[in-house]
């Protein structure tokens, strides 16, 4: 493998890699491929799933709270759907022009959009289910419950491994 030496198109960062900034823009465009492939697979079962529950007989048995439940996860599938489609939409549109580095920033951020609509049809499907086979007490319990789920899995975790990596880089100088 021919490495491309120092100049303007030499991208050499603190992490090890030695890559080109498109070289760069390519590994994360297929990064953000994997993820977006991995969130559509949910979002299709969810989306499955919600669109059976209106064709269902006891569907007519749902009080108001949860058919206006229902109908907010329904819009939250099809804006979930939407956000994981944009990004390929967006590559179509930039094909052939030279902008993948561009492309991959406002992708990532589609993305990180779309993790906080897919949590929240997550919490809102699992919230759903409970009240209505159970009761609007544990409906509650649920969404709460699975609302400290998502939080600390999601957005905790992340910070406390990115702090915990920080202290044990050694200083610079």
């Amino acid at each position: 493998m021919v490495r491309a030496l120092p100049g303007p198109a030499f991208d050499d960062r603190e992490d090890g890699r030695d890559e080109t900034p498109n070289e760069r823009a390519d590994r994360n465009w297929d990064e953000l491929l994997q993820e977006l492939r991995v969130m559509q697979t949910g979002t299709q079962i969810l989306t499955g799933f919600l669109l059976a529950v209106a064709f269902q007989p006891r569907f007519t048995d749902m009080d108001e709270f949860q058919r206006d439940v229902y109908v907010v996860l329904v819009a939250l599938a099809a804006l979930a759907t939407i956000l994981a489609l944009a990004p390929v939409g967006m590559h179509r549109a930039f094909f052939g022009l030279r902008r993948k580095p561009e492309l991959v920033k406002i992708a990532a951020r589609i993305v990180k959009i779309d993790l906080i609509v897919i949590g929240a049809l997550t919490i809102g499907v699992t919230t759903l289910i409970i009240d209505f086979t159970v009761d609007r007490t544990a409906g509650l319990i649920a969404l709460c419950s699975a609302l400290v789920v998502v939080v600390a899995l999601w957005a905790v975790l992340p910070r406390v491994v990115r702090r915990a990596a920080r202290s044990k880089t050694p200083p610079k100088g």
